[in-house]
Order: structure tokens, then sequence, then C-alpha cells
């Protein structure tokens, strides 16, 4: 099994910010457990051509998991550097969400899939922790639709409801850290909108949205003897129909 990669650029992940790179170590093992129920969403056999929109290790790990090579391509999301009809399966993982403009990104995971195929898209909920935690890190500067948009039924099916035949489910992820600071330490390297926050602001700045982030860590936190905080997502499952 092929799979191929587009990376999103940071800055993109925080519309247009300008973050620190991320450690792909780090931000892999935030995505394993989604990244896997998004694998096992749809049937994937060695023959196919498979996409994944966003981090590096997502990928290298579903490969891992399941056997066949990986081509990584540093790219764009909006367009994809592929020609139409070129996968039988779009996978993204928190990739996607992230586009500055909602409905290029839309129709270009629709373009490059065959008829036949299936996409498949995690996303945060904007009243989930990493949605609400998005916001803080925004600060309501970023222009358009926010990226946690792509949490909420409406969103998705307004985008795409027109080319896929859609499913929605629900889902849920646990960020665990020692300590809330820990966890907030995490998430400065690991957590793109965060991560662009912190390059792009004046320490006072920063250091008045970390108070927030860490409020709403001690808000959430569910741990018993460490720090563990759920946070909601949504997979969503889209078949391309084949044109009649």
């Amino acid at each position: 099994m092929s799979r191929e990669l587009t990376d999103l650029e940071k800055a993109e992940a925080a519309e247009q910010a300008s973050p620190t790179a991320v450690p792909v170590e780090v931000t892999a093992e935030r995505s394993r457990e989604p990244g896997a129920a998004v694998a096992a969403a749809v049937a994937i056999t060695p023959e196919m051509r498979v996409l994944e929109v966003g981090a590096a290790a997502t990928a290298a790990a579903h490969v891992a998991a399941t056997g066949g090579e990986v081509e990584l391509t540093e790219g764009d999301a909006q367009p994809l550097p592929y020609d139409d009809d070129t996968f039988d399966r779009v996978l993204t993982v928190f990739g996607t969400m992230f586009a500055a403009d909602h409905d290029a990104a839309a129709n270009e995971i629709v373009r490059v899939c065959k008829p036949g195929g299936e996409i498949v898209m995690a996303a945060w909920t904007p009243d989930g922790f990493a949605g609400r935690l998005s916001a803080i890190a925004s600060n309501g500067t970023a222009g358009g639709d926010a990226p946690t948009e792509w949490g909420t039924h409406g969103h998705v099916r307004r985008r795409l409801g027109g080319q896929l035949v859609l499913a929605i489910e629900p889902a849920s992820v646990d960020f665990t850290a020692e300590s809330a600071d820990a966890l907030l330490a995490d998430l400065e390297q690991s957590f793109a909108p965060l991560a662009a926050a912190k390059a792009a602001l004046e320490p006072r700045a920063y250091d008045e949205l970390t108070a927030s982030a860490r409020a709403l860590i001690e808000e959430l936190d569910d741990g018993e003897g460490e720090t563990r905080v759920a946070s909601a997502y949504n997979v969503v499952i889209g078949h391309k129909p084949v044109a009649m």
C-alpha cells in the first residue's frame, strides 16, 4: 500500500500566523488514537493508493501497522499537488480543518479522490477542549471560518454534502500529563494554534493567553493523580459517488 502525504504549512494551520516548528514525535503521540479511528473507518487494502493530508508521523504510524510504503510530499492543501481521481482513500486527521479556505480545501480532497472512493476526516468540535483551546489561541484574530467549524454537522454538510454521501460519528481522545503546567508545556509544542500564538504574540499578551489556557485545563481536568482532559472530535466519512 502506498501512502502519500501533504504537509500543511503551520502558518496556515493558525490562519496565516507564523508558528514555531512542531516536533513530529509529539504530534504523532497526540494523533495516534484519532489516526487509528480514521484509518479503521473504511476498508483499506494493499493495492489501494491512500493520501493523508496532515502530519507525516500519522501516516507513518498507519503504514507501520499495515505494511507498505510511504511517500512524504510537502505541499498545500489548497490546491493539492495531485491529478483528479488519483486516490482510493483520502484521510485527514486534524489537517484539512486548519486550511484557511474551507471551500477550496473541501473541493480539493473530493477532486483527488476516485469515484467510488472514501474520504475520512477527524476534526475537533468547537465545544470540546481542543476547540475551546483553539479559540483561546486565536483570540478572535482569525478571519473567516474557524477551523473547528469542521467539527459541526452543518458546516460539514454545507462544504461536502453536495459532493459526498456523508456519515458523521462522535469520538473523544484524552490529553494527559502529570500536571496542568506539564500539559500546557506539551501543548505549546504539539498544538499548532498555541504554538503559533506563542511565536506571534508579545510576552505579556502570551502570558494572558496561557493563563486562560491553564484555567481551561483546570476546569476540564478529570484525572486522578494526573491531569486528564477529554477532547471531543468528529469522524466524518464521505463516499464519492460513481458518476452515472
